[in-house]
């Protein structure tokens, strides 16, 4: 996505609501170069369009999640890819970050094969070209797009990967990495049996945040991507359990 498509959404998400004569105006392009953005902008899912109106996606699907911090996810996802050479076998969970992962995976890396539970990830990177992707079964959720339940841990269990990227929903200095929902975090855990590299990746304001059901403990975590503005007491407690930790720029 290019530079202006960020502002775009950025600005989107600050105002919820607002008129594309309004918005040419603040990127400083024409409206017909504004509705063009638009387009290609709605088409994958992060806003839409409504009366001569640019509004942000008022659901808590995904696409709503992708929109939000956009330019910060976008990071993220960019530095993780650093650690997929081509050629390799990832498996990727459901997530926004991890969906921007798997679109630089898929447009920027070759022959990559990534394993996911994730309908919505399969739909977002369904035009690239060289990427093969590997859909789990199981039980659809509908709210994340994701398949769970015995099916999918039983398809996860069929497959080795290199690593494994995910995201998280919370972190509890005593317990680790939660998440919300038992039972995504079953399959991600099913999934992550046969990984030989667990990543995370996760906007820093995760760590202010507690899940329901435990995740990961740290030891058992190798790296995490996240940004420059997490806990100093979090990033020294990932560091002393030997967790590689990467960090973009918020700025």
């Amino acid at each position: 996505m290019i530079e202006r498509h960020i502002k775009l959404l950025e600005i989107v998400n600050e105002k919820k609501r607002i008129e594309v004569t309004k918005l040419a105006e603040l990127l400083n392009v024409s409206q017909v170069t504004a509705r063009k953005d638009l387009s290609i902008i709605e088409e994958k899912g992060l806003l839409r369009r409504e009366h001569g109106y640019a509004l942000i996606n008022s659901s808590d699907d995904i696409s709503s999640r992708l929109a939000f911090n956009y330019d910060v996810k976008r990071k993220i996802a960019c530095l993780a890819s650093e650690l997929v050479s081509d050629g390799e076998t990832v498996m990727i969970e459901s997530g926004s970050c991890c969906a921007l992962l798997a679109e630089e995976l898929a447009y920027n890396k070759r022959d990559v094969t990534i394993i996911t539970n994730s309908v919505f990830i399969a739909s977002y990177i369904r035009a690239a070209p060289s990427v093969k992707v590997v859909l789990l079964g199981g039980d659809f959720q509908p709210e994340s797009q994701v398949l769970v339940g015995p099916i999918a841990r039983k398809c996860a269990e069929e497959f080795f990967a290199d690593k494994i990227f995910l995201g998280t929903d919370g972190f509890i200095s005593k317990i680790g990495f939660t998440g919300n929902n038992h039972m995504r975090t079953e399959i991600v855990k099913a999934m992550a049996k046969n990984s030989n590299k667990i990543v995370v990746l996760t906007e820093s304001s995760k760590f202010s945040r507690q899940g329901v059901v435990p995740q990961f403990k740290t030891e058992e975590v190798d790296y995490v991507i996240t940004d420059n503005n997490i806990p100093v007491e979090i990033l020294q407690l990932l560091k002393k359990d030997d967790i590689d930790v990467q960090m973009v720029s918020t700025n």
